[in-house]
């Protein structure tokens, strides 16, 4: 059994921040960094950065509070913050021009690094990103913002739990969910202050940068499955383009990665031909 709670061969770590963040990097090309959604690591864009790297240079961080990376001291986990972090540790990498691409919360960190660090970026794309405020909470979520039961989480995170959370997270005729992914998500979620640090995070009051949106200026894709709700990106991005898989669920990454990867590649060749302003 893999011990996904280890560094592997291929990790990487850099101190910013007071964080010692892990990192995977590969490929040649221009700089494309991939951002996990919460609860999860960088192993979500394991696949997606396969097919990518012969024409990128793909960096893939653990974000705070999750996988190897783990808490922050300061227990700060506003989404401009890790936006801040995330641009902090490319600067450190000497990563000065790069696209960003991120599921869930990576696309939320990601929108926010378009707002505060838009000289850096490239190309923006959003998979399944959160944001708005009127977007549903994942069931696990709502579960660590339980008074009663935040105690409780800080201490036993149930592998069933874990297992139901995976399922509910991905579309219908997906087959992605098995004992090696529940593994994994159960075994970095174990790592010492990683559950205590998810609550934090599910209990921070994140500001609602929503109506800022429109003042990205970007190029922007949009990549979303038909049956997440609020998501209102390619109405409020001014020239984004949007495709919209028709059965994925909330991981497309993972549910879906030839489908993510291409429209990935596809589009930053075409945004490298488009001057930004």
């Amino acid at each position: 059994m893999s011990t996904w709670s280890e560094p592997q061969p291929d990790s990487r770590f850099l101190s910013v921040d007071g964080l010692r963040i892990h990192y995977k990097r590969a490929g040649h090309g221009p700089a494309l960094v991939l951002l996990h959604g919460s609860a999860s690591s960088l192993q979500h864009f394991d696949r997606v950065a396969d097919l990518l790297s012969e024409s990128f240079d793909v960096i893939r961080p653990d974000l705070p509070a999750f996988g190897l990376t783990g808490p922050r001291k300061d227990r700060d986990y506003r989404i401009p913050t890790y936006a801040a972090t995330v641009a902090g540790f490319l600067e450190a990498l000497g990563v000065p021009r790069y696209a960003v691409g991120g599921n869930s919360l990576g696309g939320n960190i990601a929108w926010n690094i378009a707002l505060d660090h838009r000289e850096r970026l490239t190309g923006l794309v959003l998979v399944n990103a959160t944001g708005y405020p009127e977007k549903s909470v994942p069931t696990g979520m709502r579960l660590a913002r339980n008074p009663l039961l935040r105690p409780v989480l800080r201490r036993v995170m149930p592998h069933g739990a874990i297992e139901r959370n995976l399922r509910s997270n991905v579309g219908p005729r997906s087959t992605i969910v098995d004992d090696t992914m529940v593994d994994r998500a159960y075994q970095l979620m174990s790592r010492p202050g990683n559950r205590s640090a998810f609550v934090d995070f599910c209990n921070t009051d994140q500001p609602d940068r929503s109506s800022e949106i429109p003042r990205i200026a970007v190029p922007t894709l949009v990549l979303r499955s038909a049956s997440i709700d609020g998501q209102n990106f390619t109405r409020d991005i001014p020239g984004a383009e949007e495709l919209v898989h028709p059965h994925g669920g909330h991981l497309l990454p993972e549910e879906e990665p030839q489908w993510v990867a291409e429209a990935i590649a596809k589009f930053l060749g075409s945004a490298a031909d488009t001057p930004t302003h």
